[in-house]
């Protein structure tokens, strides 16, 4: 089941908000809550992933009970094995059923063996949950939170459907205070639906409409200039729509149960600079290899090879968290390279570069960056790039101006709405008072409207991030 669903904007939401909230809360304690949003959680997830949902709650039994024999355990040598076997076993999980088949397909390739393919498909948000149960577990053995003994909490933080499949990573600590005791207002319910219907605009209003272009283009077989470009700028708004909307409703949803969840994304289009692009983009994800990876690798207070190798090591295993085949790993090679270079000799330079320029760079470097994220191949994603810089095809067919026409218009909406210029307009209609009280509602009605009608047709409305 995805957000942007019929099933699950009017059946299971609705449900399953009236049940949340007729459940009690005696003396304000939100256990009986707890348990009823874990149980709409897993038949949100056994909606899509029947199978897979006893995976997840196994794995979530597991790091549980380990858990509790690292507190037992806590200033002996064993609360360090028992952390690792339980980080071990959270990984197992996703590194058989996401990259399996991409060793045997590798091996077979190298050896002219012929291992047969697992045959399994990989779960639904499982990279995003594995990553919360491995937080979870070497966070407790920091001592950097409290141990949650009640495995009910435990399972619906962990399995909590508005961030279930596709983020934000979100970690104990966010919630921990949550999970015991929050408070329920109407102003929260508001805002979580406010920010809930916003991210689904983005979704089916935006992000579908620009991914129709990304599937033009890749059917029409115009190697012309303009239509690779139009093609590399149509994913790049089409993938931060889909993902950043995803967010959004997500967040949202959190609002509306009493969760306050982590940004994820700060609009990383008006980046500077490629470290401040990643600042910005899926800052869940970047925080979580930090912490997690970079750090305990030795971050920057290493040896300049060291430090070298630290971070390509967190980039190759981000492009590899993204998707298992070769590309994604070039894909993070490429920023990790990018990301060096910046830091060790183009630092001084962007800081005396005019910000415009510094912010076309950036752009440009993320949008080729794009073309090996989505490419099937190495050569497809050099055959892309190619024809951005005049390889291969002309400057510009007849194809590429019609659609850059048919497409002009909602590409500028998204260029402008990718950044803080909208946020900053509605800020000025709030200012003025009663002007918002009308205006907001008619908007959020509209967006609803649109987005339903746009769901009902039934057209293109894949979510990019699920693959991942």
């Amino acid at each position: 089941m995805v957000f942007s669903s019929p099933a699950f904007l009017y059946y299971f939401l609705p449900i399953t908000l009236i049940l949340y909230f007729v459940t009690p809360m005696p003396k304000g304690s939100p256990r009986l809550r707890n348990v009823t949003l874990l149980v709409a959680s897993l038949v949100f997830y056994a909606w899509g992933e029947p199978r897979y949902v006893f995976l997840m709650a196994a794995q979530c039994v597991f790091a549980w009970g380990f858990s509790l024999l690292i507190e037992k355990s806590r200033g002996q040598k064993a609360a360090g094995i028992y952390t690792l076997i339980s980080v071990v076993v959270s990984f197992s999980g996703l590194i058989y059923l996401k990259y399996a088949n991409f060793f045997i397909s590798n091996i077979n390739n190298f050896t002219s063996s012929n291992i047969p393919l697992s045959g399994l498909i990989m779960p639904i948000g499982i990279s995003f949950y594995t990553f919360q149960l491995v937080s979870y577990t070497i966070d407790l053995y920091r001592e950097k939170i409290q141990i949650q003994r009640n495995i009910l909490y435990f399972s619906a933080y962990v399995a909590s459907f508005p961030q279930l499949v596709a983020g934000p990573i979100v970690r104990y600590s966010d919630i921990a205070e949550a999970l015991t005791s929050r408070v329920h207002t109407m102003s929260q319910f508001a805002a979580g639906s406010r920010r809930f219907i916003f991210g689904l605009g983005k979704k089916m209003l935006l992000a579908n409409l620009f991914g129709e272009l990304v599937e033009i283009y890749k059917v029409n077989g115009d190697q012309s200039v303009l239509f690779a470009w139009l093609y590399l700028i149509a994913y790049a708004l089409q993938i931060y729509f889909d993902f950043s909307g995803y967010s959004d409703m997500a967040i949202g949803l959190g609002h509306i149960f009493g969760f306050r969840f982590p940004e994820n994304f700060n609009y990383p289009y008006i980046a500077d600079s490629i470290t401040d692009f990643w600042r910005r983009w899926h800052m869940t994800l970047s925080g979580w290899f930090r912490d997690y990876v970079y750090i305990p690798l030795g971050g920057n207070r290493v040896k300049i090879l060291r430090h070298v190798f630290n971070i390509m090591a967190v980039w190759m295993l981000t492009g590899f968290w993204h998707g298992a085949d070769w590309n994604f790993i070039l894909w993070g090679g490429y920023f990790g390279l990018l990301l060096l270079f910046e830091k060790l000799f183009l630092g001084k330079v962007l800081d005396r570069t005019p910000k415009p320029l510094r912010h076309v760079y950036t752009m440009l470097i993320v949008i080729v960056g794009w073309a090996f994220f989505d490419a099937s191949s190495f050569n497809a994603a050099f055959a892309v790039i190619g024809r951005l810089f005049g390889a291969g095809g002309a400057l510009a067919s007849s194809e590429a101006l019609y659609y850059l026409r048919s497409y002009a218009v909602p590409l500028f909406i998204g260029a402008v709405g990718a950044t803080p210029i909208l946020r900053s307009l509605a800020g000025r209609i709030e200012a003025k008072g009663n002007l918002i009280i009308v205006l907001e509602p008619v908007v959020l009605l509209a967006i609803l409207v649109a987005s339903t009608a746009s769901m009902v047709d039934g057209s293109f409305n894949p979510f990019i991030y699920f693959r991942f």
